[in-house]
């Protein structure tokens, strides 16, 4: 993506901003909100910054200190390059894309996609995943979560590759190695996610200390429903300081638990109790997807490139991406209005 005079008049606001958050974390935090709302021309950005401009009205909110931890703690570079792509290229040019294909197409485009990635279809089909992230920016879509089951180093080149992408990067402790280190320090539109255990926390350290840009998930399923409606989860996770403390529903939960995490979570997230922003998978991406195009629409596809829901996969060399082009695959199984069967709504 060129840089058009709108993005660099931004970018060169908001490094002036990230200077002064350094200095007067609560001033500078409700000036670039202020601005933020001025400038916002789409629905969504509009709507988020409205309900940022409500919560910080707040004093006591702890998300003042989210902001002072991830600004002083993280490259300005980094932060701002990863800041840039999720929420000008993926929520601002993006969104507008997406709208005008989804007429073109008549179809469901997710503002996100989910990609569960191994090492033997990695190897067998390089060039073919950095063609669907090149067809996914052509239809709007920025922002790619991939989830590596070896080592995730091995991935880096689709972010080194396609600069103008956020990448959230979902890692186990026992991944961040100094290779994953030496190599992902190179790449400034990357988010690291490292799965929170107890015993984690010195990874966290390491991220920090790396002035990296990172947050924490973790696999939530019916054993956990006590820990998150009480808040000891966020509690602990929160010592780590991780910019988000993401929740994935586990395979297996059942749908009312998710639901009721999501009801939580939402009601956690407004009290504004834990300097991290709390973010519960799949509810809040549908979110953001029904805000940017009506539709709620959730996109995942396995190892083996099928089209999947969060609980099962749809074999079918339509909905393949190793045999089929993203567009087609999104044609075919993501009408508007669609089932589950396809998306997730």
């Amino acid at each position: 993506m060129e840089n058009s005079m709108s993005r660099i008049f931004i970018e060169t606001i908001i490094k002036r901003t990230l200077r002064n958050i350094k200095d007067n974390p609560e001033r500078g935090i409700r000036n670039l909100i202020d601005m933020a709302l001025q400038f916002s021309e789409g629905r969504f950005q509009k709507d988020f910054f409205t309900a940022a401009q409500t919560m910080l009205q707040n004093e006591n909110s702890a998300y003042y200190d989210l902001v002072r931890n991830v600004v002083n703690r993280t490259d300005s570079d980094r932060l701002l390059t990863f800041g840039m792509n999720l929420g000008y290229n993926g929520c601002t040019i993006g969104a507008q894309r997406i709208r005008e294909n989804e007429e073109k197409f008549h179809c469901n485009i997710p503002w996100a996609i989910t990609l569960l990635i191994d090492e033997e279809h990695f190897e067998n089909n390089n060039q073919k995943y950095h063609a669907i992230i090149r067809e996914g920016e052509f239809l709007g879509i920025y922002v790619w979560m991939l989830f590596p089951v070896w080592h995730p180093e091995k991935i880096l080149s689709l972010a080194e590759k396609h600069p103008d992408s956020a990448f959230c990067i979902f890692c186990r402790a026992e991944d961040i190695t100094g290779l994953f280190l030496d190599e992902v320090s190179m790449l400034h539109n990357v988010m690291v996610l490292v799965r929170y255990e107890e015993n984690s926390s010195a990874v966290f350290d390491l991220l920090r200390r790396e002035k990296l840009l990172y947050s924490a998930w973790y696999p939530y399923g019916q054993k956990d429903t006590e820990a998150i409606i009480n808040g000891d989860l966020f509690s602990s996770i929160a010592q780590c300081a991780p910019a988000f403390t993401v929740l994935l529903p586990e395979k297996k939960c059942p749908e009312i638990i998710r639901k009721l995490v999501y009801k939580t979570v939402k009601q956690t997230r407004s009290e504004q109790l834990y300097p991290t922003l709390i973010w519960e998978f799949q509810g809040d991406n549908d979110l953001i997807d029904a805000i940017i195009s009506d539709d709620a629409c959730s996109v995942y596809f396995d190892a083996n490139g099928n089209l999947c829901t969060l609980d099962q996969e749809i074999e079918s060399p339509c909905h393949n991406l190793f045999q089929n082009t993203l567009s087609d695959i999104l044609i075919n199984g993501c009408h508007k209005k669609t089932t589950k069967a396809a998306c997730i709504q």
